[in-house]
């Protein structure tokens, strides 16, 4: 048996059930199949979801559906295990969500952190990964959930903060899921021709391709998954109350095979040297 030591384990963080699968679902399913462990935490369970009634009506509550999913979703790929932190879904900008007291947002900086840090010693990651600074397209948990990593990751390597027996810890490498922009140009052209609007994607309309082009991020990694698309594609059908079994949810696979079944990153840690873009986020690590 590989010592424990040897194993390639990625820890994966994120704000919501369906973070995972439809932004870095192909990337995990690679490395799943190659080998390593993958491990997600996550912040929420999506309370600030929209379901059908109808299924909805299956479960005792939106978070309980979401958690499902996502349960589902993880066998689908493979995922080792999926930690939740407890907080509630911060909904979008501007809505009543995000002044709840239990909202993910409304949490000290410190405190999400700490628990964070907590997992990135428990389980040793040689990798992670998360959003990018803008939450992957302004989701205000999706750019907590990175403020918080950033912090995390400090409060993990610092030998002052003490967590019981754990010992300090620094990930090899850190990348941030980003949204591919050369690609997403021509994309937000071609949608239209499908009935598509840009500024409002995805199952609530909450997704604005225009908006995200105004950042714009330089690209360390690219990760091919076209060999195990299928995989991301069977984990993506969990999600049925985000329409990942839907219409909605075969334009969205249509439009990631037409960007080469492929996933992009920035890459946070350590910095990155030249300007070439790796295809193996454990190169040079």
């Amino acid at each position: 048996m590989e010592n424990q030591n040897t194993l390639k384990k990625i820890l994966v963080v994120t704000a919501h059930p369906d973070d995972e699968t439809f932004g870095m679902g192909g990337t995990i399913a690679k490395y799943i199949s190659e080998g390593s462990q993958v491990f997600v935490v996550c912040a929420t369970k999506g309370e600030a979801g929209e379901a059908d009634p109808a299924l909805l009506a299956q479960y005792e509550s939106m978070a309980a559906l979401r958690e499902a999913e996502m349960r589902c979703a993880m066998q689908e790929l493979g995922v080792q295990d999926v930690f939740f932190l407890g907080y509630r879904d911060s909904g979008m900008p501007g809505s009543a969500e995000n002044v709840n007291s239990g909202a993910f947002i409304q949490a000290p900086l410190q405190e999400t952190a700490q628990k964070i840090a907590f997992f990135i010693r428990k389980l040793q990651p040689q990798l992670l990964l998360t959003f990018d600074p803008m939450g992957g397209y302004g989701h205000p948990d999706h750019i907590y959930t990175y403020q918080s990593v950033v912090k995390a990751l400090e409060i993990s390597a610092d030998g002052k903060y003490e967590m019981g027996d754990l010992y300090p810890f620094q990930p090899k490498g850190v990348y941030l899921h980003t949204f591919p922009r050369k690609m997403m140009r021509i994309v937000i052209k071609l949608m239209p021709l499908f009935g598509r609007d840009p500024t409002k994607f995805g199952k609530n309309g909450d997704i604005d391709f225009v908006k995200i082009l105004q950042e714009d991020y330089p690209i360390h990694a690219r990760i091919r998954y076209a060999k195990v698309a299928n995989i991301r594609e069977k984990a993506a059908a969990c999600y049925r109350s985000q329409g990942g079994d839907s219409q909605s949810g075969y334009f969205l696979n249509w439009l990631l095979r037409f960007v080469n079944s492929s996933e992009v990153f920035i890459q946070y840690y350590p910095a990155p040297l030249g300007r070439g873009t790796k295809h193996d986020l454990f190169q040079g690590l």
